[in-house]
């Protein structure tokens, strides 16, 4: 198995140099800032209502830049570029501009590169939406989570339709057409209704996709959670119906049709979920194909051939490490030959509901035995019919894609020696 451990000094450079010239590079930017806190962030972010934290961060992040060129020594190949935090819009649009005028000229983009950002739609300011455009944004991601303004007082994030309309309307006047909104449930006094409710306000915004998220209660790592109440959160059975709730609303919308999914997006994203085109990595589902993923800021996480490196999470020692020339990663973890299986067959699962044990196990050059004898927790839920076998392969009952997350975990070799830290969301 791989080994997760504090970075020895010439890992991460050693990736980085290793990365092919042909090969297409995805860019994460992490901006760990807000103004306010909305109380089920489970992100990594820090409230500020002043700019000078953040101008300071980005000099830093410049400097980050810098430092990956300097290593690489020569140019990347990046064909995807994700802005997330915190709010990336919260810094001016010429210093966005500025910083994706620094990503093009010291680490060199593909002829083509698709830019996602994450945007609150209450801080979004017609200029900033104009310099998205300029700055060549194909994709914006809007956090909507509930237009129920019960649900919006309980997380602490009043948000109209109007302001969301509003947001989307100045992104389409700037070119940014494909436009997904970021739905939860769980949440706080959250309602089958309300959840059929938002769904109708949101497809009358006409998004490409949806994301769809469960919250996750973890008031012991995020303590601002606790002024939540938990009296008031959803059971098991609750938030089942409300995942059910905004699937079916919007599907039926979008097509006339019913069906019973957790998340998806327009017809699209839907075909290339059904030709196994979608993919799914620290930041949920994706589209994006890209098998190394640099990533930039304090606690951003990076994907490599090799393995996995993640950047110093507290803003202060992300900033001290690049100040002194050192690139800022406090993490790596190799992976092994079975890392690799076991991370695909986990994918295809999380993606397609569905895995062909055997022809992925011959692909990595293992015996696919290796993954289904003795295998407890896949039997357990064979028992409970809520997966279905068929020979070698392992499908998700329809009616319990929801629990495709358990059905995950049974592959997962760490699960049972790692402690963890378990949240309730499904």
């Amino acid at each position: 198995m791989g080994k997760l451990r504090r970075s020895l000094p010439g890992t991460y450079a050693s990736w980085l140099k290793a990365i092919p010239a042909d090969r297409a590079t995805s860019l994460y930017l992490h901006i760990p800032f807000c103004r306010s806190m909305c109380w089920y962030c489970g992100c990594h972010t820090t409230i500020t209502e002043k700019d000078k934290p953040i101008l300071d961060y980005l000099e830093v992040l410049h400097r980050e830049i810098d430092l990956i060129a300097e290593t690489r020594g020569a140019s990347f190949n990046v064909g995807e570029i994700h802005f997330g935090g915190g709010t990336p819009t919260i810094i001016q649009p010429e210093e966005f501009i500025q910083l994706m005028q620094a990503l093009r000229s010291k680490l060199g983009f593909a002829p083509q590169v698709n830019t996602a950002v994450e945007i609150d739609p209450r801080r979004l300011q017609p200029e900033m939406a104009a310099a998205l455009g300029q700055a060549g944004v194909t994709r914006a991601s809007l956090g909507v989570q509930s237009f129920d303004p019960k649900v919006q007082k309980a997380i602490n994030r009043i948000q109209t339709a109007e302001t969301t309309l509003a947001a989307v309307d100045n992104l389409r006047a700037n070119g940014i057409h494909a436009i997904n909104f970021d739905l939860i449930y769980g949440l706080p006094h959250q309602t089958v209704a309300s959840c059929f409710e938002t769904v109708d306000q949101a497809v009358a915004m006409r998004p490409e996709r949806f994301a769809v998220f469960g919250y996750a209660h973890i008031p012991s790592f995020k303590k601002h959670q606790r002024l939540i109440d938990e009296n008031a959160l959803p059971n098991a059975a609750g938030r089942h119906a409300q995942a059910q709730a905004i699937a079916h609303g919007w599907w039926k919308q979008a097509t006339g049709k019913s069906v019973s999914i957790t998340s998806r997006c327009r017809k699209t994203s839907w075909r290339w979920r059904s030709e196994g085109r979608l993919h799914r990595n620290f930041q949920g589902y994706t589209t994006d194909a890209c098998e190394t993923l640099v990533g930039l800021g304090a606690s951003s996480i990076g994907k490599f051939q090799q393995g996995y490196h993640q950047n110093e999470v507290p803003p202060g020692l992300y900033a001290s490490r690049v100040s002194s020339g050192e690139l800022p990663t406090v993490k790596t973890y190799r992976l092994t030959a079975e890392d690799r299986l076991r991370a695909e067959v986990i994918e295809r699962l999380m993606c397609d509901f569905h895995v062909d044990v055997a022809a992925v196990a011959a692909a990595h050059g293992f015996d696919p035995l290796l993954l289904l004898t003795h295998n407890e927790a896949l039997e357990d839920l064979e028992r409970d019919n809520l997966v279905q076998r068929e020979g070698m392969s392992v499908r998700v009952d329809d009616r319990h894609r929801f629990v495709v997350r358990a059905v995950a975990a049974a592959f997962d070799a760490y699960l049972a020696t790692v402690e963890r830290t378990y949240s309730t969301a499904a």
